[in-house]
């Protein structure tokens, strides 16, 4: 195979992981701007340099790899200066400062990216019992930090029920459960959550995100946890993506994760905080 044809083999295997890339720096950075910002760095990192891209590695795992060379060299996941932060990503800068570094990257790698512990421990240059470590310690830091208002769009009982659970022994109050857009938007304009858990499709065939944007209307930029088996029609770069974004089937590990860090970024007035 001559270096062009590999070259072009490569483009399509980053590609491929490209998506989940960018779903990954956004739920690190807390929003679509400043997320996509790293991501298009990693690409040009390796454009200019394909020594960034580890040979001999799986492509994933060499692709977030390149992107924690990047996210390391920056020191803090902060916005340019001259970005305007939503309150969600000035949030986010406020609330990282209190946590164990490469702890919130480490979980979010695990949970939601599936990777195994070797392989963080790749991708983040750490040990592997320093990466099983920063997992565990990052549950228990932002499982502790806040607690507030939930709301679930979901239209099967079984998995509305099961969400339910994980999220009321997480601490947080489940305000409600609702299977259309309709009942959503009441819902959400009646109890005001602080997070809301949305499915995609729902019963009546209306759409989750449908009622998210209602709700984003009265309430700003709430934190929303999307919840879809196909992340891919989320993720294709032509239309505000989510920060949050859970594939089915999903675990209670990726779940009790995911609320976490959409909670730790959220600092709205009804939360409460813990002392």
């Amino acid at each position: 195979m001559n270096d062009q044809s590999a070259t072009v083999d490569l483009s399509s295997e980053i590609g491929t992981h490209l998506p989940y890339l960018r779903r990954y720096a956004r739920a690190l950075t807390g929003g679509q701007t400043s997320g996509d910002r790293y991501a298009a760095a990693t690409l040009e990192a390796i454009l200019e340099d394909p020594s960034v891209f580890e040979p001999g590695m799986p492509t994933k795992v060499a692709l977030f790899r390149a992107f924690h060379l990047i996210w390391a060299s920056t020191g803090t996941p902060v916005a340019q200066s001259d970005e305007t932060l939503s309150r969600l990503e000035a949030a986010a800068i406020d609330h990282l400062s209190a946590l164990t570094p490469n702890t919130r990257e480490a979980l979010l790698l695990h949970t939601i990216e599936g990777f195994e512990v070797p392989q963080i421990g790749q991708i983040i240059s750490v040990p592997e019992s320093e990466a099983e470590s920063l997992i565990n310690i990052a549950l228990q830091e932002m499982e502790a930090s806040i607690t507030g208002k939930v709301m679930i769009i979901e239209d099967e009982a079984i998995i509305a029920m099961d969400l339910h659970s994980i999220v009321s022994e997480m601490g947080h109050d489940v305000v409600g459960i609702a299977r259309t857009k309709d009942a959503a938007v009441e819902m959400g304009s009646r109890t005001e959550p602080d997070l809301v858990l949305a499915d995609i499709q729902l019963a009546d065939n209306s759409s989750g995100i449908d009622a998210v944007n209602e709700l984003y209307q009265q309430f700003g930029d709430m934190p929303v946890i999307f919840i879809t088996a196909f992340p891919e029609r989320l993720l294709t770069g032509e239309r505000p993506e989510p920060a949050f974004l859970i594939s089915k089937p999903y675990s209670e590990e990726q779940v009790r994760s995911a609320v976490s860090q959409a909670m730790f970024f959220s600092s709205t007035e009804t939360l409460n905080k813990a002392s």
